[in-house]
């Protein structure tokens, strides 16, 4: 492992403790405040902060098992071990959401009175300042590793933080009207969202475990990176991939066909290094070498066909 991968890996397992540390303590508080209280608003607010813990716990996991090297059955990594944490929180998040839904209609047909608000009041203004805080540290470590995992983690404290910020405004507006339906409303919309996030959560793991291609962009400039080296003639069936904060690359790579299978190498190593150049994070290139002008079944002609009905 370089230098730079050990240092990803060190501050992707911080931050998956640093998250898992205030999802526990932020799910105990919130909790004792809801029995304080019988705000729904609070009770949703702490079934989150639930969920973060058990997400957190999923990522603690999920990126430990993602840095292991590849082995004899995984000869690809096991970057996807993220992707998949990220699919299970989400899977989390949502079944939470529609929980707490049908919790906040009972509520709203019949509503309850609730008690000690300054309790509630004073234990999420912390909630909100400890979420906010962890998700300013962990959009630091995303700009430094790209993790999938803490990515989706941070959705789940984004999430959080809306949270926070509706139940705090639920139960300011409660106390100052008196207003029983305003708690069980605001759940209702907190759930909503929450669901939202589930959403986007599932859909960033399901472009890594479905295998989809890069951007067409960065397509673009993979090829013209390729094209740019010295006796490079043409490029074909490229195929691209990412999994965790590692980017895979294949391509078949045309070169004049009188060469040297030792010059064919050489070329064909030096793209590959132009390649690793311009793309961020880990990044393994291979180039499959072809005589220019070959006639052969190609990737690029099949995946152009229409689809059969």
């Amino acid at each position: 492992m370089s230098k730079q991968d050990h240092s990803g890996a060190s501050l992707r397992r911080f931050a998956s403790q640093a998250s898992l540390a205030v999802a526990i303590v932020l799910v105990a508080i919130k909790l004792l405040a809801w029995l304080a209280t019988g705000s729904v608003a609070l009770l949703t607010s702490a079934v989150d902060a639930l969920v973060d813990t058990s997400a957190s716990l999923v990522t603690f996991f999920g990126v430990r098992y993602a840095e292991r090297p590849p082995d004899r059955d995984h000869r690809f990594g096991h970057g996807k071990g993220e992707a998949v944490a990220g699919f299970t929180q989400a899977t989390f998040l949502a079944g939470a959401a529609l929980v707490l839904a049908i919790q906040s209609v009972q509520r709203l047909v019949f509503p309850e009175r609730l008690h000690d608000l300054g309790i509630g009041l004073w234990v999420i203004a912390f909630s909100l300042a400890a979420a906010t805080g962890l998700v300013a540290m962990q959009s630091w470590v995303i700009r430094r590793t790209g993790s999938t995992a803490i990515a989706a983690d941070r959705a789940h404290y984004l999430t959080d933080v809306a949270v926070n910020a509706a139940v705090l405004l639920a139960l300011v507006v409660t106390r100052l009207t008196g207003w029983t339906r305003v708690d069980p409303a605001f759940a209702l919309v907190i759930s909503g969202g929450m669901l939202w996030s589930a959403r986007g959560i599932a859909n960033e793991a399901l472009l890594q475990l479905l295998d989809r291609e890069l951007p067409g962009e960065e397509r673009q400039r993979i090829r013209q990176a390729v094209l740019a080296c010295k006796g490079a003639r043409s490029i074909h069936d490229l195929r691209t991939r990412f999994a965790g904060d590692r980017t895979f690359v294949e391509y078949h790579l045309e070169v004049d066909g009188d060469l040297s299978v030792e010059r064919g190498h050489e070329i064909g190593d030096i793209t590959e290094a132009a390649v690793v150049a311009i793309l961020a994070g880990t990044v393994e290139v291979t180039a499959h070498l072809e005589p220019l002008g070959i006639d052969d079944e190609r990737l690029d002609t099949r995946v152009g066909r229409p689809a059969s009905p």
